[in-house]
């Protein structure tokens, strides 16, 4: 499990929108410059003060690609910091750097807030041998040992912090807009898919009754009209919510009470609604989806049903528990799936989004049948 671990870590890519260069990096750097070349200047007390004081200020840019190379930032940084330490160690000299140098530090942060895994890897691999040459070559007392090291990872733990907190709300909002993506799939199926069968449905009886009754061939054109309207708005407002800047315009969404707008006596099939219980005051999201429900239950009659004369659409309310019974008297097309489509994945997923159990299938009387139970203890 361990080694697992590591190979994963090891393949961890780069950290996302990582930023080439921004205004404050610029600011930051010359911050730097014009600190090391004060302190260059000003103290008396440093070995080799020009040199150091040039290594200091030509150190400070590489600040400037420490997210898009951090891996060659903090070779380029701390393998200048070990050459000084050896020159320190070998050579016999006091102490080379300015205090300003510190600013290498960021370096460490910058490695694992923005490195894959392996340059973590490496890097870390770097600046500890750096430290260890450091220590040795100006060695004070375990104090200021265990300080200095504790300065190295505490750089290292916030870039981790950052990072892995920020991936954690990209990710978050990944599954908020994936959960969107599927909802609004589901709204565009349910309501587009209706209309659509309906305009089917009426263009066909507008084609039978047209040499018999040319003014009933005049009303399903009519419903035609309006059914292709309702769609083209529904859409509209569906394609504004998939844009990125565009705001959200949605209409009040439809409850149990508007099942009564899709009974209809003409034509066949005929289509009945029975509301029975108390249904006022039900949650939002219970009531859209019931309609929802019905609405994509009545849509696959039309669609799938063979021969049928009649739909049923009952909803009952009693004992804490919501009923929805969608039957037909249709037969039912061999060609039809029992298990697959995305209108059965849409109705499975709203019912157990609510708690709710669903079966759709045929019924033992014949035709197809869809029964759903929904709690409704939240409403109170």
């Amino acid at each position: 499990m361990i080694t697992t671990a590591l190979r994963s870590f090891w393949a961890e890519p780069r950290a996302t929108g990582a930023p080439e260069r921004v205004r404050r990096d610029w600011v930051l750097v010359g911050a730097l410059t014009v600190t090391a070349l004060l302190e260059g200047v000003l103290r008396t007390d440093v070995t080799w003060r020009p040199f150091i004081t040039i290594v200091a200020v030509g150190l400070a840019p590489v600040l400037l690609w420490r997210r898009t190379h951090p891996l060659a930032c903090v070779v380029v940084a701390f393998g200048t910091g070990m050459g000084l330490g050896l020159v320190t160690l070998v050579g016999g000299v006091a102490t080379l750097g300015l205090n300003t140098m510190v600013y290498i530090l960021v370096l460490v942060y910058a490695l694992v807030r923005w490195g894959s895994g392996r340059e973590i890897v490496i890097g870390l691999a770097v600046v500890l041998v750096a430290a260890i040459v450091g220590t040795v070559a100006d060695y004070t007392g375990p104090a200021e040992v265990f300080g200095g090291f504790g300065i190295l990872l505490a750089a290292g733990a916030g870039g981790a912090a950052f990072r892995y907190g920020t991936e954690s709300r990209r990710r978050a909002l990944d599954q908020i807009r994936s959960q969107e993506r599927v909802g609004l799939a589901r709204e565009l199926h349910d309501t587009v898919a209706h209309h659509v069968s309906a305009i089917a449905v009426q263009a066909q009886a507008g084609r039978t009754m047209a040499g018999q009754r040319p003014e009933a061939a005049l009303e399903a054109l009519a419903v035609i009209e309006g059914e292709a309207s309702r769609t083209l708005t529904e859409m509209r407002a569906m394609v504004r919510v998939l844009r990125d800047a565009a705001p959200a315009e949605y209409a009040p969404q439809p409850g149990v009470t508007d099942l009564v707008s899709l009974a209809r006596r003409d034509p066949v099939p005929v289509v009945e609604v029975e509301l029975a219980g108390d249904l006022a005051g039900l949650p939002l999201q219970l009531d859209a989806a019931v309609y929802r429900l019905a609405q994509e239950a009545l849509t696959n009659a039309l669609r799938h049903a063979r021969n049928a004369s009649r739909v049923e659409i009952r909803v009952a309310e009693g004992a804490g528990k919501l009923r929805l019974h969608v039957p037909d008297d249709g037969q039912i097309d061999p060609a039809r799936p029992t298990s697959h489509g995305f209108g059965l994945l849409g109705m499975t997923e709203r019912v157990q989004l609510l708690g709710g159990t669903l079966r759709a299938g045929p019924a033992p009387e014949g035709g197809w049948t869809v029964d759903a139970e929904l709690p409704t203890e939240a409403r109170r």
